[in-house]
């Protein structure tokens, strides 16, 4: 199978208009994260961080719907300071699959 990846649609912040990106992910404890290089500079941060409401689907290119259907869910910021656990444990899983993890943690439920 194909590398896979998370597509997350968030509402435009400013705009107010759907917009779709294809990130790399781990799955820890039924939830979803992601890691954003651009920390809160990053649009689609910043987006969550107006409408925490998206909507997300795990696959590959030529299926974006492989592994997880889209679905709708809440995105929120992981902090070392207000989820040490799950910081740590998803800061491991994402240095595991791609040897990076220096960012700022998004997680989709």
């Amino acid at each position: 199978m194909a590398e896979t990846f998370l597509y997350l649609t968030t509402i435009g912040h400013k705009s107010g208009n759907r917009h779709t990106i294809e990130i790399w992910y781990v799955e820890y404890d039924g939830a979803y994260y992601m890691v954003s290089e651009g920390r809160e500079n990053a649009h689609w941060v910043q987006n969550i961080l107006k409408n925490p409401q998206v909507q997300f689907s795990v696959g590959t290119p030529d299926d974006k719907e492989a592994l997880v259907k889209y679905h709708h869910a809440i995105g929120r910021i992981i902090t070392a300071d207000h989820a040490p656990d799950i910081f740590r444990a998803v800061s491991a899983k994402m240095d595991a699959k791609y040897g990076w993890s220096d960012g700022l943690i998004i997680e989709v439920k």
